[in-house]
């Protein structure tokens, strides 16, 4: 089963603590060890960061933990597999553009 690590503030907060405690989960202190990725709003422009590499081992998921995120809205994953390979595409949030304007989603099933 995957983890996520969701937040919905009303204000700009910081996710770094956080995100550097599901980071240790993924491959560290817990079996996640198939990519994770990250979404955030800055304003209201997307961040969006995937790596289908264990988050305790990804470069890119410690820029993360050391990047000032003041976001409203966060959503990041860590993956276990169950089905399908461990590869960049299979690495959530997905994106997606819906009316002009682009958005995320998350699949449960991973």
């Amino acid at each position: 089963m995957c983890e996520l690590l969701g937040m919905s503030a009303n204000v700009p907060t910081d996710i770094c603590f956080s995100f550097t405690g599901l980071m240790q989960r993924g491959g560290g202190t817990g079996p996640h060890k198939d990519g994770w990725g990250i979404a955030f709003y800055e304003g209201r422009g997307l961040r969006i960061f995937h790596d289908p590499s264990p988050s305790i081992e990804s470069r890119i998921a410690q820029l993360i933990a050391e990047y000032p995120i003041k976001s409203c809205i966060v959503i990041s994953h860590i993956r276990q597999a169950n089905v399908g390979s461990v590869c960049l595409e299979n690495t959530h949030p997905f994106d997606r553009e819906l009316w002009a304007k682009n958005g995320v989603m998350h699949i449960m099933a991973s």
